[in-house]
């Protein structure tokens, strides 16, 4: 795990043995994050010193005051660093006003310029100062940076993520009554989400009224672990893959043939798909719950087998990636077979185009091979579809459909999915599937895997 935002300068000389702690829980990356001019000069001291700590440099809204144009050379000198990964933080308090707040928005208005120029990220502090903080950062064009230790509402976190910032959550998640912190982070998507301590400050429970420190962070990332539903590995990877994309840190994975969601088994076996969906993630990133998808070649069916090992290992093992499954039929049948003799379980999503690809039916030739089946419907009618999915085939639909029927006959388990969209008319799609007799599953936009 990383730990996106500490401060390890106010344990006075007792570093060494929080960090030691920290690596001991499983936190391999720390970013120490300065506050006023005499931070910035200890941040990245204590950078230099330990190879797993970077340091984010800038004037906190409660100094603002300080920032004047020496202050502010300063910080660009010491930006050169090549410790130093950030402008942070920086932003707007209202909810003290140790500064008053037309000193801070110009302090903000130029560490944020200052960030721009030299190409970093920025780590914004924002408390009861939404409006001034989402208009100057949208005015400023600076489009790369993350919302530390977020404090605001669902809408709120959307208006930040739709400019191209990350949202962290602290250990606030963990505290009894923080309903609103913990409806948000369960609602923004994966691949805009990081974890902080705010080391020394929010312990998170079961630690509360101690004194933070960055190996508390797991009890952050179970937290977060339990309330979207996935495991702990899970979240590690997503935060982790997110930290590194953000601040440019370490080493990013490469495209994977398989990967591993909660304790389901998913095989990535084509980028290529018959359909151009609008609302697609492979289209806005490259990866799905920390996991990069883009393939930079084709696997074979033994390489497949390979990453497998032991198909029981898994409660399902999942034809599905950045493309349409069926494009390989014959490693599908090669694979599935495999993992059929080997006792797992199997499951294909498809977008229902098989037989218009192949120029035949072709389920019965899975037979006994094809444990579930999820099919992409995705809308109520051909015109919807056509304009939501833009196919390749013209009766892309009318394929579908059938494709459904066929599915019956052959696979134990069928459902159809549609995704929650403008212009998809929920409750015909629910017709439609009552009418073919498989469940109907209506996934959320942004929510993948």
């Amino acid at each position: 795990m990383i730990d996106s935002h500490c401060h390890l300068e106010m344990f006075e000389g007792k570093e060494e043995e929080i960090i030691r702690r920290a690596y001991d829980a499983g936190v391999t990356a720390i970013i120490t994050i300065s506050s006023d001019k005499e931070s910035i000069e200890q941040a990245i001291k204590i950078a230099e010193k330990y190879p797993m700590v970077y340091a984010a440099i800038g004037i906190h809204p409660h100094d603002a005051v300080q920032l004047d144009d020496d202050v502010l050379k300063y910080i660009f000198e010491k930006s050169r660093h090549p410790k130093v990964i950030a402008i942070g933080e920086i932003g707007l308090d209202y909810h003290y006003n140790h500064s008053p707040k037309d000193i801070q928005i110009k302090a903000f208005k130029e560490q944020l310029n200052l960030a721009k120029e030299i190409g970093l990220p920025v780590i914004v502090h924002s408390r009861e100062a939404f409006e001034d903080t989402y208009n100057i950062l949208k005015e400023s064009q600076v489009k790369t940076g993350v919302m530390h230790c977020f404090s605001g509402n669902v809408y709120q976190a959307k208006k930040f993520i739709e400019l191209g910032f990350f949202i962290s959550i602290s250990g606030v998640i963990t505290f009894k009554n923080a309903n609103k912190i913990k409806e948000v982070a369960t609602s923004i998507p994966d691949e805009q989400i990081i974890i902080e301590t705010d080391a020394p400050y929010l312990a998170p429970e079961p630690m509360r009224g101690k004194k933070n420190e960055p190996a508390y962070l797991i009890y952050i990332a179970e937290a977060l672990a339990k309330l979207r539903g996935v495991t702990l590995e899970d979240i590690d990877r997503i935060t982790t893959v997110n930290t590194k994309r953000l601040f440019k840190i370490g080493e990013l994975p490469e495209g994977e043939i398989s990967y591993k969601i909660r304790d389901t088994l998913y095989l990535n076996i084509t980028n290529k798909c018959t359909n151009v969906c609008k609302f697609c993630v492979r289209f806005h990133t490259d990866y799905v719950k920390g996991h990069n998808l883009r393939l930079k070649k084709e696997p074979t069916a033994e390489e497949l087998i390979e990453t497998i090992g032991e198909p029981k290992n898994y409660k399902e093992i999942v034809f599905c990636g950045y493309g349409e499954p069926f494009l390989r039929f014959d490693l599908i049948k090669d694979v599935a077979k495999w993992i059929k003799e080997k006792g797992g379980k199997v499951r294909i999503n498809t977008n229902g185009h098989g037989n218009l690809i192949h120029g035949r039916r072709i389920l019965e030739e899975l037979k006994g091979l094809i444990d579930s089946i999820s099919i992409s419907l995705n809308a109520h009618d051909r015109e919807t579809y056509s304009k939501i999915c833009n196919p390749l085939y013209l009766d892309a639909y009318d394929g579908v459909i059938e494709f459904i029927k066929d599915a019956k006959k052959y696979i134990p388990y069928v459902q159809v999915t549609v995704v929650n969209v403008e212009g998809v008319d929920i409750k015909k799609c629910e017709e439609i599937a009552n009418s073919l007799g498989v469940k109907l599953k209506v996934r959320n936009l942004n929510q993948v895997g």
